[in-house]
């Protein structure tokens, strides 16, 4: 039983900016199925290498695996799909499968465009592949494809989706192979180590409306710090790994496993720094424990300080004051840790006020790193049928946080971006001469400047925002740039028992919500009565959660992804 992974080779000018990405999902699932005797597998990384269509095909010809596997974002899908057709041309006897969280929630979608695809594995993808592999190498594939949880695939001109397959409740009964990755490609620019994306939990117990990771995973889990930190030690000491971002929705939601999780890292004194996205409130509630924090090795913190107006705060379901956000830049910054406040725009009632009113509040702030996100409304979000027809675009090649999917009701798309690179201009302007060289903490210093390194490099190569492939070369070309939607697509609805099935699946177990809030509760009343008793005992109740900021960011000086546990993780706010 042979099998093939490929990632598809799909760049929008966000987040791999910042260097090449280590692709989480493929390892996980390795490990997954190494673990479950399955051991015969490679991986082709078409994106990191940049691996042509045809050179694809090559491969295929070549390796005539039994089983093809990817995975694929929202914007990478069609990608994703033209890979699948390029596998199963070359290879009609292997069995091609399709997972992500966009290939989770719209499967009905994708096997109208791509009935090349055996099978679409819905939701974590570990304990799902693993079973369909096992059909197959059985002789169970095709007939008994039915009794496989978790899966979608094509029957005659019906699409069949299968009932959901348990989530793995023991999350560390899944151990990565990493050893799948070749780790010389994977270099984060800032530092200039190769950079890997574990995770420490699974899930978030939180719902925002713009954000489907919650919906993906299904349940909150969380790993024992410990054995977290013994993967971390073997991307070390044998990949060479020097900087890592916990692929997490928000690792810090679980106080006091975040805490056992630093005073591991500090006691085996790795050679790692790292990054995290958090939510505000989180560094606000956890303001005497930062020291401790950059102690551990976290240098970079990604903040989803999203909007200038309160008003869209309140939109996107948040709890969050600018006055909060501000003040966590500010507890940030004094205690040695990069900051990065991410801003939405793009929204409907974005003017070029209120673009410049993100840019002044920025400065005001005074992050180390910002980044302007356009909206991005992801099809299978709550936000996205709120919105109804003011989505016109359907282009999911587009959906990718560099690219104006909503137009506002008084700018032109063009003049969106160009009100957003004019910010970016200023602030890394003013970063280059009166910011970063003068900083005094050598480490910061050093990120710092790699980070400028980055983003300065992809905008000499036209490659950030995508801004070559648009055509924009400053003010002056705002009303030329040609976004190159392709209009011909289309939204396909889910059938009445499709959407019954997808509302199920979106659907969190009533206990998510209960233990969220009866803990949320329990550790406010245990900090208002309990002084800080070192960090051991510093965590309240055992999950003192805040709804999650955006999907996760990338630690970089510009762009976004759908989170990267998208990619069986992603990571990737690439969140997906």
């Amino acid at each position: 039983m042979r099998i093939l992974f490929v990632h598809p080779n799909y760049i929008c000018g966000g987040a791999e900016i910042a260097g090449k990405w280590s692709p989480a999902w493929v390892a996980y699932l390795a490990g997954y199925l190494k673990a479950g005797g399955y051991t015969d597998y490679s991986f082709v990384d078409a994106m990191t290498d940049d691996i042509s269509d045809d050179e694809l095909r090559q491969i295929f010809k070549r390796e005539q695996p039994d089983v093809i596997a990817t995975t694929a974002n929202t914007p990478a899908i069609y990608t994703a799909e033209r890979l699948l057709k390029i596998a199963k041309e070359e290879c009609p006897n292997a069995v091609t499968l399709l997972g992500g969280i966009h290939a989770t929630f719209m499967f009905q979608q994708i096997l109208a465009e791509a009935p090349w695809i055996d099978a679409i594995v819905r939701g974590e993808g570990e304990a799902v592949t693993l079973n369909l592999v096992r059909a197959i190498d059985q002789g169970r594939w095709p007939a008994e494809r039915a009794e496989i949880k978790g899966i979608a695939y094509m029957e005659g001109e019906q699409i069949v989706a299968t009932p959901a397959e348990p989530t793995i409740r023991d999350v560390d009964s899944i151990v990565a192979d990493w050893g799948v990755l070749d780790w010389k490609k994977y270099m984060y620019i800032p530092m200039g180590v190769p950079v890997a994306t574990p995770n420490l939990a699974r899930g978030c117990p939180f719902t925002c409306s713009f954000c489907s990771q919650w919906k993906f995973w299904r349940d909150y889990r969380v790993r024992d710090p410990k054995k977290v930190v013994d993967e971390i030690e073997v991307l070390v000491r044998e990949h060479g790994v020097g900087f890592f971002i916990l692929a997490d929705e928000e690792p810090t939601i679980n106080r006091k496993k975040f805490v056992e999780f630093c005073e591991e890292l500090i006691q085996r004194n790795l050679p790692v720094y790292w990054g995290i996205n958090t939510r505000v409130t989180d560094v606000l509630r956890d303001e005497e424990l930062l020291p401790f924090y950059r102690k551990a090795g976290l240098i970079h913190i990604s903040l989803g300080t999203e909007a200038a107006a309160q008003l869209k705060l309140d939109l996107f379901n948040k709890e969050t004051t600018v006055a909060q956000n501000k003040k966590a830049i500010d507890l940030l910054r004094a205690n040695g840790i990069v900051t990065e406040a991410q801003f939405i725009v793009g929204l409907e009632n974005e003017t070029k006020e209120t673009i410049e009113e993100t840019y002044r509040m920025c400065m005001d702030w005074n992050p180390d790193m910002a980044n302007w996100s356009m909206f991005t409304p992801w099809p299978f979000s709550d936000l996205f049928y709120q919105l109804g027809d003011k989505v016109e675009i359907f282009d999911f090649s587009k959906y990718n946080f560099v690219t104006p999917i909503m137009k506002p009701n008084e700018m032109e798309r063009g003049e969106l971006l160009d009100a957003v690179m004019n910010n970016y201009r200023r602030f890394y302007m003013k970063k280059s001469f009166l910011g970063y060289p003068w900083v005094r903490d050598p480490i910061r210093r050093k990120y710092l400047m790699g980070c400028l390194k980055a983003f300065l490099k992809s905008a000499f190569e036209r490659k950030f925002y995508s801004l070559g492939k648009a055509g924009y070369w400053g003010p002056q070309s705002k009303k030329t740039v040609n976004f190159g939607f392709d209009e011909s697509r289309k939204l396909v609805k889910n059938e009445p028992q499709i959407e019954a099935q997808v509302i199920q699946w979106k659907t969190a177990p009533p206990r998510k919500r209960s233990a969220a809030t009866a803990d949320a509760i329990k550790a406010a009343e245990t900090a208002a009565a309990t002084p800080m008793a070192g960090f051991k005992a510093c965590g309240g109740g055992d999950q003192q959660m805040e709804e999650n900021a955006v999907p996760a960011a990338v630690m970089a000086c510009g762009g976004g992804t759908e989170q990267l546990p998208d990619a069986g993780s992603a990571m990737p706010r690439m969140k997906i």
